[in-house]
């Protein structure tokens, strides 16, 4: 084993010695190394320094330099203003290289002002070519030098014109002062070196202009101009003169002219320039000679050209997004109202034009608010950024965008329909059924400041014939103009009603439309219309395009005329024309729903749907109102009810969106009975029904006579809390005498009949002042007023709660509504068919008749010294109660006569009322649900209240007639008295014959299987106060004929919570006859046996 050990483990001193030497070299490293890095770093300083003292040095010379060329400048400039003698162009030349050299926009401002009018006073000096500052274009030495430097002074000049406000006034001034530099070196009309012997100079020069103006279109020269046309001219007063919007119209017009109007500069023309809002309106006031230019040129044709390539339109409306793509529509539009030979030769290409830059725009219109949209004033929630800055010129921007829908453009757009002639016949007849009302004989006035006069003749009726070719080019352009206009209506949302009403100023557009409507395909009208909704074609868009354009007119038309307009003087449609319009709506709406359309329908489909649809409902609800179709004219021969009722109970779409839009195909009567499964099948689900295993909740309530009315509010009102739904279910009344004791005889259903009768007859009395009645047929409506009665509108909640609980019951009550309510009842008056001033003659025709007349008034209306406002005597004391705030210090004129006559109406049957009616309502809806009765009209919602106004059906009733006390059918005085009734009595006898009975003097609406309790007659022996049943021995002894004496003194009575009369065993036919007409008229019934 070989052991080792070095002699630094064996000697220790040895190891000190040389650890201490390792360590030493270590720090000498160290020290070397810092030394070394310090020497780096002094170098770095002294590096730095001396750079720092170049770049000072560098800055200070610079700055000196700037300031001794600076000085130079101004000296210059202070001795050219001081001397007599002209600067030559050369030292002008010299001094403009030394200003660009150091020029700053900022500071050197003032300076540039005065080179440039220095270099403008060269240009004026008469016949000394060396001072002209454009003659250095001539020096071959300078020429290029020359040519750079004019660029910079002009470009320098644009960037000034970017930030100068030419509403300020000293801002205006430069603003002129730059354009004067533009226009000088841009054209060499004004160079004095090109006269005489010049001329010849005259196409090396306009070279020299050609480069410079390519210089500066390249550099931005039309976004200087856009930003100057704007911030002068978006506004509701432009402040740029006549001077400076010609210069600067006259500059954005050189380069078109100068490159031969190539596409490149028309799109930028029409991108930069004609997007300044309303500029045309602009120049047409200011400077006319401007758009003389225009024409010359004939710019508005090459204008529409270059867009009707579609790839082109699309690039210049994305460029420009929908505020400005909206301001170049309204300029092009204005220019084509004033270029009528280029309209009608471009027709084509102009409306196609339009409807891709609208369409373009209607891509982001917006439904609604969110975060994503803006508001827009004239294309509404916008989900573009919409430029705030335009808003003052949307005045003048609508303007020219009523020209599209103004009388002259449409008479170009649809000159292939308006040229048709209406046959006509020359003896002027009313429509069959209506005859001239007194009304007719009012004096024709100015309305809406047109035409509406009615023509001396009469035309034949229009109706469907077919046989002109769908594909023909007339045809296809009537197409494209409608779709022109339905693009329109979709994309100015906020302007749609302007412009409908703009589309129906003219009388003859419309009837002469829908003429052309029934022309088109091999039978005309419907069967084409249905064809094109199966065809997802382009044609066949055009067409529904159409047809959803005459609606939406025809439907505005047909909403602001009122009745005399309508129906005597027959504005734009003749009566009989609605009727067959109607009749092509009616099915077309039909047929879409029937055939599954509208389930899945989508976009233009659902508009189209809509359209149609509404105009329908207009033309129903008119004839509602004021019959003016045939019987049975809107029920569809070929749906049955029972198919019907079969795709409801299964839950059929189509079933349930015919029953939503289009109700009035279904004959009423089935509707009534539809109503009533509703209401038993809801019955059936609360459990109100009596069945095998279960008996409904009955709730009891006693009821003082003397105080019917403040007993049954407030007991029902004391239940309500504590019975969900209870007003639904069996409510059992007991009567009792002021002392609480109990009247006799049960309540199966009739007592409960003869209470709810009692309260209705009560609250619906005039003199109780809940309700008024109408000034014409004495109809009711809730009472203006009736706020002086104490908890008024618990008491009108509570009156609604019986009404419904009489409709849910099928109890019949005679009540007559006034029309416009029983619309409110209906929900209507939130339906976009209502209209407040056709609904005001069923509140007061007198009142309807002068508020129509001030319509026709054709003088000054604010001579009549009327303000938006309505004075009412009440109870004494002289109301004022104003339209809209501040109303009654608002005149009435010529403008705001329409908005009175609406707001008068809106007032008198709603304003006043409202809380009433809202009560009434919600009362009436806690028990009848609203979409069961939406199937109704209000004359239909009215019979289904009151019962059926159809004459007596005296079989029906025969067949649905109990007999008790030994009466029978075969009994001789029920022979008489069916006999009597037949033959004797009259139709008003008859009726009065009924409300005896049942207190209702109309039948129930499905016949009188559906009276509750059933009609029913008893003989009685004595007087009804010693009356005490059916016994055996009196049932025989009216069976068989056997009187204890004769009862010929004694009066039929009844009793109409039963539906009960009593009647004595007469001995004569004549006797009957004579007591039964005297108990009738006198009303003897009302007793409870």
């Amino acid at each position: 084993m070989n052991i080792s050990i070095s002699s630094a483990e064996a000697n220790p001193q040895v190891a000190k010695m040389f650890g201490t030497a390792q360590s030493s070299k270590a720090q000498f490293l160290d020290k070397a190394r810092q030394a070394r890095e310090e020497r780096r770093e002094l170098k770095e300083r002294e590096r730095a320094a001396i750079q720092i003292q170049a770049l000072i040095r560098r800055f200070l010379c610079r700055c000196w330099l700037q300031r001794e060329i600076r000085r130079e400048v101004e000296d210059f400039f202070e001795i050219n203003e001081s001397a007599s003698s002209k600067r030559s162009a050369l030292s002008i030349f010299k001094i403009s290289r030394k200003l660009l050299f150091i020029f700053r926009i900022k500071e050197d401002k003032e300076r540039f002002e005065k080179l440039c009018r220095c270099i403008l006073n060269s240009m004026d000096v008469e016949n000394e070519p060396k001072v002209w500052y454009v003659s250095l274009a001539l020096s071959k030495d300078l020429t290029l030098l020359w040519i750079k430097q004019i660029k910079d002074i002009l470009w320098f000049c644009c960037e000034f014109l970017k930030q100068l406000k030419p509403d300020i006034l000293q801002d205006s001034k430069l603003v002129n002062l730059h354009l004067t530099m533009l226009v000088t070196f841009t054209d060499t009309s004004t160079w004095k070196i090109l006269r005489g012997k010049g001329e010849t100079l005259r196409p090396a020069m306009n070279h020299i202009c050609a480069n410079i103006m390519g210089h500066l279109n390249q550099k931005g020269f039309y976004s200087v101009l856009q930003i100057l046309l704007t911030n002068g001219l978006a506004r509701s007063r432009p402040s740029l003169s006549k001077g400076t919007l010609t210069a600067i119209f006259s500059l954005a017009l050189r380069p078109v002219i100068a490159a031969q109007f190539s596409d490149n500069l028309l799109r930028s023309f029409l991108i930069h320039i004609m997007s300044v809002p309303a500029i045309g309106t602009h120049l047409a006031t200011l400077t006319p000679e401007r758009l003389a230019v225009l024409e010359s040129h004939d710019l508005f044709r090459k204008f529409i050209l270059f867009l009707s390539r579609e790839a082109q339109c699309r690039d210049v409306c994305v460029c420009l997004e929908g505020s400005h793509t909206l301001c170049l529509l309204g300029n092009l539009i204005y220019l084509g109202s004033l270029n009528d030979k280029v309209l009608e030769d471009e027709t084509a290409h102009f409306v196609s034009v339009l409807i891709q830059m609208l369409s373009y725009c209607q891509k982001y219109v917006s439904q609604k608010k969110s975060n994503l949209t803006h508001w827009h004033p004239v294309l509404g929630w916008f989900s573009q950024t919409v430029d705030y800055g335009l808003n003052e010129s949307m005045p003048l921007l609508t303007k020219q965008l009523q020209h599209l829908w103004g009388v002259h453009l449409i008479r170009i757009l649809f000159s292939d329909v308006l040229s048709k002639k209406l046959v006509e016949t020359q003896d002027p007849t009313y429509p069959s059924g209506q005859t001239a009302s007194p009304q007719n004989s009012l004096p024709m006035k100015n309305l809406f400041k047109r035409a509406f006069q009615k023509s001396a003749s009469v035309r034949n009726i229009l109706k469907p014939v077919g046989g002109k070719r769908v594909d023909s080019a007339e045809v296809q352009k009537v197409c494209s103009v409608c779709v022109l206009y339905q693009t329109t209506l979709t994309t100015l949302t906020q302007i749609r009603l302007q412009i409908l009403t703009g589309l129906t100023y003219l009388d003859d557009l419309l009837p002469k439309l829908w003429a052309f409507i029934c022309e088109l395909g091999p039978q005309g009208g419907l069967k084409l219309f249905l064809e094109c909704l199966n065809n997802d074609t382009e044609e066949s868009k055009r067409l529904l395009a159409m047809l959803m354009l005459f609606c939406d007119c025809s439907r505005h038309l047909i909403t602001i005329l009122d009745e005399i307009e309508v129906y005597e003087e027959q504005i734009s449609f003749k009566v009989e024309e609605l009727v067959t319009i109607s009749s092509f709506l009616n099915s077309f709406v039909f047929k879409m729903i029937w055939d599954g359309i509208v389930e899945n329908a989508k976009g233009e489909t659902l508009e189209l749907f809509h359209s149609v649809h509404g105009w329908l409902m207009i033309l129903y609800e008119r004839d509602c109102r004021r019959r003016f179709a045939p019987e049975d004219h809107w029920l569809r021969k070929d749906l049955k009810p029972s198919v019907l009722f079969q795709e409801l109970d299964k839950d059929k779409k189509r079933a349930q969106l015919l029953l939503q839009y289009i109700p009035h195909v279904i004959p009423h009567k089935n509707r009534v009975l539809l109503f009533r499964n509703m209401v038993t099948k809801e019955k059936e689900k609360l459990g109100l029904v009596e069945t095998s295993s279960a008996s409904p909740h009955v709730t009891h309530i006693t009821i003082r006579r003397s105080r019917m009315l403040e007993d049954g509010y407030e007991q029902l009102e004391q239940l309500r809390p504590l019975t969900h739904n209870f007003m639904k279910g069996v409510i059992r009344v007991k009567f009792v005498n002021d002392l609480g004791v109990d009247e006799a005889g049960i309540d199966q259903d009739g007592v409960f009949k003869e209470f709810l009768e009692e309260i209705i007859k009560k609250v619906f009395d005039p003199a109780l002042n809940l309700f008024k009645t109408t000034s014409g047929d004495e109809r009711l409506y809730p009472s203006p007023t009736s706020y002086i009665h104490e908890n008024y509108l618990q008491l009108f909640e509570f009156v609604g709660k019986m009404l419904g609980k009489a409709v849910y019951e099928g109890i019949v009550v005679d009540v007559p509504f006034a029309s416009f309510f029983l619309s409110q009842l209906l929900g209507h008056r939130h339906s976009s068919f209502y209209s407040s001033v056709d609904e005001l003659p069923s509140l007061d025709s007198e009142f309807y008749k002068n508020l129509t007349s001030i319509k026709r008034y054709d003088g000054d209306i604010s001579d009549l010294a009327l303000t938006l406002s309505y004075d009412e005597d009440v109870m004494g004391q002289l109301v004022c109660h104003e339209l809209i705030p501040g109303g009654k210090t608002i005149p009435v004129t010529n403008e705001n006569k329409i908005s009175y006559i609406h707001l008068m109406a809106h007032f008198r049957m709603h304003t006043q009322i409202k809380s009433q009616t809202a009560a009434l309502i919600s009362g009436f809806r806690s028990i009848i649900k609203p979409e069961w009765i939406r199937m109704f009209s209000a004359p239909e919602l009215q019979r289904l209240i009151s019962g059926d106004n159809a004459e007596i059906d005296l079989e029906d009733l025969k067949k649905h007639t109990v007999y008790y006390g030994g009466f029978h059918g075969s009994h001789r005085v029920i022979i008489w008295l069916w006999d009597i009734l037949a033959n004797d009595f009259s139709p008003e006898e008859r009726a009065m014959f009924l409300k005896f009975v049942t207190s209702c003097s109309r039948p129930p609406l499905l016949g009188f299987a559906y009276l509750k309790p059933p009609f029913s007659i008893r003989c009685v022996e004595v007087s009804d106060d010693q009356d005490t049943g059916d016994t055996l021995g009196s049932v025989l002894r009216g069976f068989f004929t056997i009187r204890k004496k004769e009862p010929g003194g004694r009066l039929p009575t009844s009793s109409t919570c039963f539906n009960l009369l009593k009647l004595p065993n007469y001995s004569k036919k004549s006797i009957l006859r004579e007591k039964l007409r005297y108990a009738i008229s006198m009303n003897t019934g009302f007793e409870l046996s």
